[in-house]
């Protein structure tokens, strides 16, 4: 009889355990806008800091409802490899460097220099 007490259950997939008593965090919902008037609501935390945009799973980007629009800040300009070069070397040392090397390039190849 013991054996037919546990028919029908499915043994490790479910608790046994009950909810009561348990109270979840405190949580607050936010609201934000996207410039086509889409309004996104993500909860959070009560005591989280939230963000001043929020990117949605559609990839648009709102802004808090009860915000303003952030400062963007201004994007450093893109340092190429010419740029960090300069800031090592003058053009006047690359430019005897590169004869030496063509130098000896040449040498190697059996040229005359």
């Amino acid at each position: 009889m013991s054996d037919r007490s546990l028919r029908g259950m499915r043994l490790g997939a479910q608790s046994m355990e009950t909810e009561s008593g348990v109270e979840p965090a405190p949580r607050q919902d936010v609201e934000y806008i996207c410039e086509d008037g889409e309004k996104i609501t993500v909860t959070f935390a009560a005591d989280a800091e939230i963000p001043p945009t929020w990117t949605s799973n559609s990839g648009k980007v709102g802004v808090l409802a009860e915000g303003e629009v952030p400062e963007e800040e201004p994007e450093k300009p893109v340092r190429t490899h010419w740029d960090m070069l300069l800031e090592r070397r003058s053009e006047k040392e690359l430019e005897d460097i590169l004869k030496d090397r063509l130098k000896i390039l040449r040498e190697k190849r059996g040229e005359k220099v």
